[in-house]
């Protein structure tokens, strides 16, 4: 078992789900392939140092998440249609950044005209602090992929909000709203356990890891537009994060 694998358990992480994280990981970065034949459960309990229960858990986990399944007789195999690859660059939408293989649908949760919060105000540059929040999910495939806390200028954008009611699509509510185009300023990326209303709308197991970017849009001369915090399920994503140089190339 690795060191972290070890520290993890120290600390009552659930042996199972280190398993599940392992595999995951490995099917994410393409160790593992579509149609490659997981290691038996014999052979993951004494990989991991655990039993066999232990290790069919954690591909019960992955079965749930469609990322492995099982065929009677033969064992239990990878299906590589779970675990999306998230393009975020200047331009990149969720929608084209998926490929044409999945299938992302949206809708909005909530929405309110509050007063936002002053790191918020600030890299939007509100005036009079009043903003305009909107709570998405987003799924792919019909399986949940990412909560979105949008922000906008309430000043600037006033009707933002009944617009993604109706379009479930910020490009579709931002280009009825004037804004043609824009693009992606900034963006961090850290990873947390997930709170237990975050779990249940993306449906995930306690303790699951969210990846948590916060990243600033603007108008393409340099205008802040919207400042979002996503939630990603890390379990069905990858974040490829482009860099481009200061003279486009």
């Amino acid at each position: 078992m690795t060191d972290t694998a070890a520290g993890r358990q120290a600390t009552g992480y659930s042996a199972w789900r280190l398993i599940a994280e392992e595999l995951r990981a490995d099917i994410g970065e393409g160790r593992l392939r579509e149609g490659d034949k997981l290691p038996t459960e014999a052979a993951l309990a004494e990989r991991f140092a655990v039993n066999r229960h232990t290790a069919r858990q954690a591909i019960a986990a992955l079965a749930g998440d469609g990322l492995v399944e099982s065929r009677r007789g033969s064992g239990t195999f990878v299906t590589g249609g779970a675990v999306h690859r998230h393009r975020i660059g200047m331009r990149t939408r969720l929608t084209t950044s998926l490929g044409d293989r999945s299938s992302p649908t949206g809708r909005v949760l909530e929405s309110a005209t509050e007063a936002a919060p002053p790191a918020v105000a600030d890299r939007l540059g509100i005036a009079d602090g009043r903003g305009v929040r909107v709570e998405t999910l987003r799924a792919v495939d019909g399986q949940p992929l990412a909560l979105g806390t949008h922000w906008f200028d309430a000043a600037r954008l006033p009707d933002i909000a009944s617009r993604l009611h109706r379009t479930s699509s910020i490009t579709a509510a931002l280009r009825a709203s004037g804004v043609d185009d824009y693009i992606r300023v900034s963006t961090a990326v850290a990873a947390r356990h997930a709170t237990a209303a975050e779990a249940a709308l993306l449906q995930l197991d306690p303790g699951a890891i969210v990846l948590v970017t916060e990243s600033l849009d603007a108008l393409v001369d340099g205008t802040p537009l919207q400042f979002s915090v996503a939630r990603f399920a890390a379990q069905r994503v990858r974040l490829d994060i482009e860099h481009t140089a200061p003279n486009g190339r």
